[in-house]
């Protein structure tokens, strides 16, 4: 095998290993979000807990179309350019913004229902009296962690 048909089987293994780690990754996500009950509590809200299944697959194709517009825009960024000055353009980026926004409201209402369990977990495993211990333990840890990650180049 010559060194040009190589180095194509490796460019192959790469994007084959890189794909199926994003599919693994997104997959996570995916299932994070549904465990959290993001949808299901915004279907009961709405009183339209009838349609889950396609409130769940939206959010699936959402996700999925969006890798794949990012993995075709990091190859041909002048084929699928939003920076153009194109009405269309703009009508494309006020929506990825409305929608991106809703997505990182959704995110934080779930993330801060979660948060309401941590003190009822910590007056029943008994451990409100170290509670400080645990924030600044959590505190020095993460400056720890970032001190490393910028003197080690990490």
């Amino acid at each position: 095998m010559g060194q040009a048909a190589e180095v194509i089987v490796e460019e192959l293994v790469l994007a084959l290993v890189g794909l199926s780690a994003g599919a693994a990754v997104a997959g996570g996500l995916f299932s994070f979000i549904v465990e959290l009950g993001v949808i299901a509590d915004f279907a009961d809200r709405t009183h339209t807990g009838d349609k889950l299944l396609f409130y769940e697959t939206c959010v699936a194709l959402g996700g999925i179309i969006g890798n794949i517009v990012f993995l075709f825009y990091s190859f041909a960024p002048n084929a699928v350019s939003f920076a153009s000055a194109s009405f269309a353009s703009g009508a494309v980026q006020v929506l990825f913004g409305i929608f991106a926004g809703i997505f990182v409201g959704c995110w934080s209402m779930a993330l801060a229902e979660i948060l309401n369990v941590f003190p009822i977990f910590m007056r029943r495993a008994r451990i409100v009296r170290y509670a400080s211990v645990f924030v600044i333990g959590a505190a020095i840890g993460k400056g720890l962690g970032a001190g490393l990650f910028f003197l080690k180049g990490w």
